[in-house]
């Protein structure tokens, strides 16, 4: 298969690759660097070129320190909520709201088979956040030191620009505080307090997510991104916002 053909496969199809062909693409040291919500693959490039373009980090040049990262093994998600679940108790979030939810696709297998693929979604924390750019009252803002995208409800004036700009819609509007909303990395509920993991990767049975410091190569976000058998996408790279969640094929 050539590489502008498979530029073209939907990324539901990379899983089905046969296991020469996964390695075949590995000799070359190639990686997938992105795909719409929707699924369809935007490109598929060297190691190299990808990191170069800021989609895969370069190893050893990290923005923020810990600079926080989390790893989503989507084949694993069983859609069994319990992340979601763990979410709303540790944030306090709403039952009309969401920080974190699971994105549901049905991918043909021929006839009238089909397979349904589950992909988790959430705030990803962009070194280049939407977001941020928009909010002409700075009540959203990418901390200097974790680089979370924090907010500060007493700022927020409720435009929900931001809601707008988001390319994951991954924000919503909270009727308690008529302020905007979002995943922080549960970095009020638990990091700031010492704690060193989510609360949805700690509630996961499944091993799906994975939550840690990209910067340390001890960790286990940094060894899974950066392995050589290991394709990488983000989610919608085409907005230049550089995310920070990553899903992988293993």
């Amino acid at each position: 298969m050539k590489i502008d053909e498979l530029e073209k496969l939907p990324s539901e199809d990379i899983s089905t690759l046969a296991s020469a062909e996964r390695r075949k693409f590995l000799r070359l040291g190639l990686v997938v660097t992105g795909m719409y919500l929707g699924g369809t693959v935007l490109s598929l490039t060297s190691a190299r070129n990808s990191q170069a373009a800021g989609v895969v980090p370069e190893i050893g040049k990290y923005p923020y320190s810990p600079h926080y990262s989390m790893v989503i093994r989507e084949k694993l998600c069983i859609d069994c909520e319990l992340c979601k679940e763990a979410c709303v108790k540790t944030n306090h979030v709403p039952a009309y709201g969401y920080r974190t939810t699971i994105l549901e696709r049905r991918r043909s297998l021929g006839g009238d088979r089909f397979e349904t693929i589950f992909m988790p979604v959430l705030c990803n924390h962009c070194n280049r956040p939407p977001c941020v750019r928009v909010c002409p009252t700075t009540a959203t803002w990418k901390d200097e030191k974790t680089g979370i995208v924090v907010m500060l409800p007493s700022r927020c004036i409720g435009c929900k620009t931001c809601m707008t700009a988001c390319p994951y819609n991954a924000r919503y509007f909270k009727e308690e505080t008529r302020a905007v909303d979002k995943c922080d990395f549960c970095w009020e509920a638990k990091l700031s307090k010492g704690e060193t993991n989510t609360a949805c990767a700690e509630a996961c049975p499944a091993d799906v997510r994975i939550f840690g410091n990209m910067a340390d190569p001890e960790s286990r976000v940094f060894k899974l991104v950066h392995a050589p058998e290991t394709m990488v996408w983000v989610l919608r790279p085409e907005t230049g916002a550089v995310p920070n969640i990553y899903y992988i094929n293993t």
